[in-house]
């Protein structure tokens, strides 16, 4: 039989002391902090029966499963799905908000924000994590699936679960460092059973500027 959950695990803190959209950018990895709250994550469900592990290509993403390997014993499976979306703000420092107005040469980047015009379209980026997500399912046998992705594209899953629109404020996101949204198939479609904030004692301490 296929997988009984699908465990969708955001990466942990970024050592990103000049608080840029990395992106897709190479080269950004854990902080300190965020070793602990990988491990804190691999950690919460321990003793569930994982069977397999996937991890987006980037290196904050590959060093966010590497606990989950060593605590189940599992190969990391990189599927490029997983990736966090493409964004033209991309290196830069700029926060989202009334603020963004006040950089003339990025308006045309945010034309239209319910596609949105500054990066991959919300349902290219729906379509790549259910396809991913779908793929784990059927090709695991038994037991449960840990996926390590990326705020946004995990944000997307849950919106579309819930029956929500794709356009939203990327400052209201449910989807903290090391988080677990937990989903089960139903019939034909997968539903949200579980959310776990297993590294919350952590996020007090830390930087989340990263994510677009």
């Amino acid at each position: 039989m296929p997988a009984s959950q699908i465990h969708l695990v955001r990466h942990g803190e970024v050592f990103n002391p000049e608080g840029v959209l990395y992106g897709r950018l190479p080269g950004f990895h854990l902080s300190e902090l965020g070793k602990e709250m990988a491990a804190a994550a691999a950690g919460e469900l321990s003793g569930h029966p994982i069977t397999a592990l996937y991890a987006s290509p980037l290196l904050r993403a590959q060093e966010s499963a590497q606990p989950w390997s060593e605590a189940f014993d599992l190969p990391i499976q990189t599927d490029d799905r997983l990736i966090e979306p493409t964004n033209k703000f991309e290196g830069g420092t700029y926060q989202f908000g009334p603020k963004v107005l006040l950089h003339p040469t990025i308006w045309p980047w945010i034309a239209n924000p319910l596609r949105p015009s500054w990066g991959e379209a919300y349902t290219d980026v729906i379509t790549r994590m259910f396809a991913a997500i779908d793929d784990a399912w059927s090709a695991t046998e038994s037991g449960d699936v840990v996926m390590v992705s990326h705020q946004m594209p995990i944000v997307m899953v849950q919106r579309a679960v819930a029956g929500k629109r794709p356009f939203h404020d990327p400052r209201n996101r449910r989807c903290t460092l090391s988080s677990i949204t937990t989903l089960e198939r139903r019939g034909d479609s997968f539903v949200e059973v579980a959310y776990r904030e297993p590294a919350a004692e952590l996020l007090a301490g830390s930087i989340d500027t990263g994510a677009v």
